[in-house]
């Protein structure tokens, strides 16, 4: 095994599908209004894929961007790491289906759930393989299609979530840079205000949870917002100790695209000014896993990030899960 080095981001990439569901395209289907959903979310659009686009499609596609910023090819990949709520089925793993459609046949592959902090998750691991020296080029990438779980029906939920996959290529940093501190926490004894109940082996299919419309997201979003704000705080506090940071040293924020009100109390809370937050929700609402990474790579091509730069990004979901990454910039 070689020393520990810091896992840095030599390239990113996102992808979301091309149909556009507006706020006013939701008021011919619920009863809500344009004016409601963007007063209370933030939102005003989101992306919906095809019925024959699977998360492994958009995932594929959002890998092929970042391997081309990274320079690699498929084949120099040694691990595929998929987070997802949305797979494309129990197994095979949706990373190994991504694996298929880049011919990465040299590299092993593994989904890991947990919900909108997957991403956040999901590149924890990925720098903790390149910190060991076990793997050199790892592909992480958030991807979901939550239309296929939304209940169109729930105007509560319906109207929150998009489709979207985002990915980046680690490798090992030569220097301080790259990741160089993450948090991850939960709490599943509240597991339960913010779930899909049917589908897996407590309530397999039939007939009965489908007619309860089971297969769906259930969320309680009064609970749901009181924890997300407190779980951003306190991701980010704990990573920033763990970093040897302070805030003001924290160049830019990319927090999980939930709910704008959520973005801002979660900024206030850390003394940070909107100015250094990244928010695209009002494109493509909230796209769990994928939320994380496609803000990133966005923010990454526009420019805002600069090499040396501190980016901290923070999550939180289902499970209940919460997590946050200090990254040093380094393209």
């Amino acid at each position: 095994m070689e020393s520990l080095n810091n896992a840095k981001i030599s390239g990113t990439g996102s992808y979301v599908p091309e149909k556009i569901i507006t706020n006013n395209d939701l008021e011919r289907i619920v009863e809500t209004t344009d004016e409601w959903i963007a007063t209370r979310t933030g939102i005003k659009q989101r992306r919906i894929a095809d019925d024959n686009v699977a998360t492994s499609d958009l995932a594929t596609e959002a890998s092929k961007k970042a391997l081309l910023d990274a320079n690699l090819s498929a084949k120099d990949l040694d691990l595929i790491i998929v987070a997802t709520a949305t797979p494309d089925m129990s197994f095979p793993s949706t990373a190994c289906i991504v694996q298929k459609n880049l011919g990465a046949y040299n590299a092993a592959a593994f989904d890991i759930g947990a919900a909108c902090t997957g991403f956040i998750y999901a590149i924890t691991l990925g720098n903790q393989f390149i910190r060991t020296g076990m793997y050199h080029n790892v592909l992480v990438i958030g991807a979901e299609t939550l239309s296929r779980i939304i209940n169109w029906e729930d105007r509560d939920t319906c109207v929150l979530f998009g489709d979207g996959a985002g990915a980046v290529v680690l490798q090992k940093s030569e220097n301080d840079c790259g990741i160089i501190s993450s948090y991850l926490g939960a709490d599943g004894e509240n597991g339960h205000t913010l779930t899909q109940p049917a589908g897996g082996s407590r309530l397999p299919a039939s007939i009965e949870t489908i007619e309860s419309k089971l297969h769906y997201i259930k969320m309680d979003g009064n609970e749901v917002f009181k924890f997300a704000v407190r779980a951003m705080e306190k991701s980010a506090l704990r990573a920033l100790v763990d970093s040897n940071l302070s805030l003001d040293e924290i160049d830019f924020l990319i927090p999980h695209q939930a709910n704008i009100r959520i973005i801002e109390a979660a900024a206030k809370r850390l003394k940070l000014s909107m100015d250094k937050v990244y928010v695209n929700l009002n494109l493509y609402g909230n796209m769990s896993a994928a939320s994380v990474p496609v803000a990133l790579d966005e923010a990454a091509k526009k420019g805002f990030l600069t090499k040396g730069s501190h980016v901290l990004i923070v999550g939180f979901g289902g499970g209940l899960t919460w997590g946050a990454s200090i990254i040093k910039w380094t393209k």
